[in-house]
């Protein structure tokens, strides 16, 4: 057997020798399913899409269907939508930090954390038919919680006109999800204020309306308005639950596409298409104003 001398540097320590090239290429085989995964999943589902909305029920080229976009019922689809999106985003965000914060940094006992933490992994991926049967069981016309406040609290929820199965509804039922995932996304932002930083501004004189006005959500701005519009996102794209709950009675975006496509009434799949485009279009819109927002609070921390 032979002896191979490693290379020593001036200082006699041994320097590390690059990777040859067939080695570095063999690790690209771990991104390989990955990649596979998105083209299979993404890209080519994506191309698929946008061929299709430019296309009639003959296969010719046409633009009638992002004509039919600004019809009167597609654009209240759209509102519909948006308005459900943006309700339980912005609700789910204030109620999520406030509950965050108390039990991170408010002083609440350790095991709350741990608690809190273990239910909002498992009441953010609980959606869908579940969830439109719990809330079912619970608020509808015979649900426990709703035979429960008219018999023993003489509250007739029904009576009231409350209905679970309205637009209101949904978004009650909504902010299960949305407010639980709030709680993992913004759990790390709040564990990033330091204690340091609120010690210093109170010892400059700052009342806790000033630290949280000049220090802490200016820290905090980017996470909180990352963290909405991905809670916009998420009830955005969201079809099962509102399909299970209200049996497509409210028009939303995602059961208008189903519609055109499945055939069931209407089938018209190359409007189906446009519609889900007018989705993305919407998305890219959130984000764009999500990095010019997120810009302008990074200013303040320069």
């Amino acid at each position: 057997m032979t002896d191979t001398a490693l290379p020593l540097t001036a200082g006699g320590a041994l320097s590390a020798r690059p990777l040859s090239r067939g080695r570095g290429a063999l690790n690209y085989l771990g991104v390989l399913p990955f990649l596979l995964f998105a083209i299979a999943f993404l890209i080519i589902p994506t191309v698929y899409l946008v061929v299709g909305s430019f296309q009639d029920a003959a296969g010719a080229l046409t633009a009638q269907n992002y004509a039919d976009l600004f019809t009167p019922q597609i654009l209240r689809t759209y509102m519909n939508s948006i308005e459900i999106s943006a309700v339980t985003a912005i609700a789910g965000a204030i109620l999520g930090f406030l509950l965050a914060y108390s039990v991170i940094a408010g002083g609440l006992p350790g095991f709350l954390r741990s608690g809190l933490m273990t239910f909002s992994g498992v009441a953010s991926n609980f959606a869908g038919v579940p969830l439109a049967l719990a809330f079912t069981f619970t608020l509808g016309r015979v649900g426990l919680l709703t035979l429960f406040l008219h018999s023993v609290v003489g509250l007739n929820l029904y009576g009231g006109g409350f209905s679970l199965f309205t637009k209101l509804g949904l978004e009650i039922v909504y902010l299960y999800f949305q407010f639980p995932l709030m709680v993992l996304i913004i759990a790390p932002a709040i564990d990033g204020l330091k204690r340091d930083w609120r010690e210093a501004a109170e010892n400059m004189g700052a009342s806790t309306f000033q630290y949280w006005r000049h220090v802490a959500l200016p820290i905090l701005m980017p996470s909180l308005l990352g963290s909405t519009i991905l809670l916009f996102a998420n009830a955005f794209g969201a079809q099962a639950t509102a399909y299970q709950l209200t049996g497509g009675s409210i028009d939303i975006a995602t059961i208008a596409i189903s519609r055109q496509i499945r055939g069931d009434v209407l089938f018209n799949e190359g409007l189906g298409y446009a519609l889900a485009m007018g989705m993305v279009v919407i998305m890219a819109v959130s984000i764009g104003l999500y990095a010019i927002l997120q810009r302008r609070s990074e200013r303040w921390l320069k």
